[in-house]
């Protein structure tokens, strides 16, 4: 009997080991196998048989794109601007055996790759590259850090900057010089209003004057062409007298008369007027304007 339950259970530990053989890979991923410790193969998604007790799975990998999360850092430009960055990188393994082999910790490795790279290509640039400049640093990032990972056995598909932005203290400094900028332009606008206006006013004042020059002048045009007009008429009367007087010397004498007489009158009405002076000929001169009234 003893030897029926050593046989029994002989045979159930013969079926277990057998049993643990067996090795079912599933889709996705990767197993690799070492035997006696050493690295022996990789097994691909499907059902294999391991030598028990001799062989044993020792990693299991993915083969679907892995999601590296790079943590914010501080980065500091060319010009001493300290800014936070953080990245996303995207990578797919294609040779567990090197991935496994090749580097310790492989997501911590290409995490910490990622980091130095990023902030030596932020290092070589100025405040406001850095800032507007994402695709131009995914690209050398990506550049930078492709070939060595390839190594590892693992294929870099992309890495992405989620975020860059000045650094707390950065930002404050830059909200007081974006405030001074604006206060300056409204200095400059203020100005610029100022001096346009002086400008119009200046230039009102100088055509008020220009008109008023034009004006002045214009009279004074009119008043020499009225004087001008009066010597004319003054110059055509004192000829038609001569005229006359060429004629008939006496017409002359009447006409003196008249206007003589005619001045006298008028200091006669004045209320000073006290005394009166008559010419010495007023007799012949009376006779002649009598004479000329009769042949009238």
């Amino acid at each position: 009997m003893e030897f029926g339950y050593f046989l029994i259970a002989f045979i159930a530990v013969v079926i277990f080991i057998v049993f643990k053989g067996f090795v079912i890979v599933p889709q996705g991923k990767k197993y690799v196998v070492e035997r006696l410790g050493k690295y022996t193969k990789t097994l691909d998604p499907g059902l294999h048989l391991l030598v028990p007790l001799v062989e044993q799975v020792e990693y299991k990998l993915t083969t679907k794109d892995i999601t590296l999360d790079i943590p914010s850092q501080i980065a500091i430009t060319m010009d001493n601007a300290q800014i936070l960055a953080n990245a996303v990188a995207f990578i797919n393994i294609t040779d567990p055996h090197k991935a496994v082999y090749g580097i310790e910790d492989y997501s911590r490795a290409i995490m910490n790759l990622i980091q130095t790279s990023l902030r030596s290509i932020i290092g070589e640039m100025k405040l406001d590259e850095a800032l507007s400049s994402r695709d131009l640093i995914r690209s050398k990032l990506q550049n930078s850090i492709s070939n060595d990972i390839n190594e590892w056995g693992i294929l870099l598909k992309t890495v992405e900057i989620q975020d860059i932005q000045p650094s707390e203290s950065m930002q404050k400094a830059m909200e007081e010089q974006a405030a001074s900028e604006r206060k300056r332009r409204a200095d400059i606008l203020r100005a610029e209003g100022e001096r346009q206006a002086m400008i119009e006013i200046a230039t009102g004042k100088k055509q008020a004057d220009i008109l008023e020059a034009e004006g002045e002048a214009q009279a004074a045009v009119l008043q020499a062409e009225a004087q001008v007009s009066l010597a004319r008429g003054n110059s055509e009367a004192i000829e038609q007298i001569q005229n006359a007087m060429q004629e008939s010397a006496k017409g002359g004498e009447f006409i003196l008369a008249e206007n003589y007489i005619a001045a006298l009158n008028e200091l006669a009405q004045g209320q000073n007027a006290k005394i009166v002076l008559l010419p010495p000929n007023i007799d012949s001169v009376f006779g002649n304007m009598l004479s000329q009234a009769l042949k009238k």
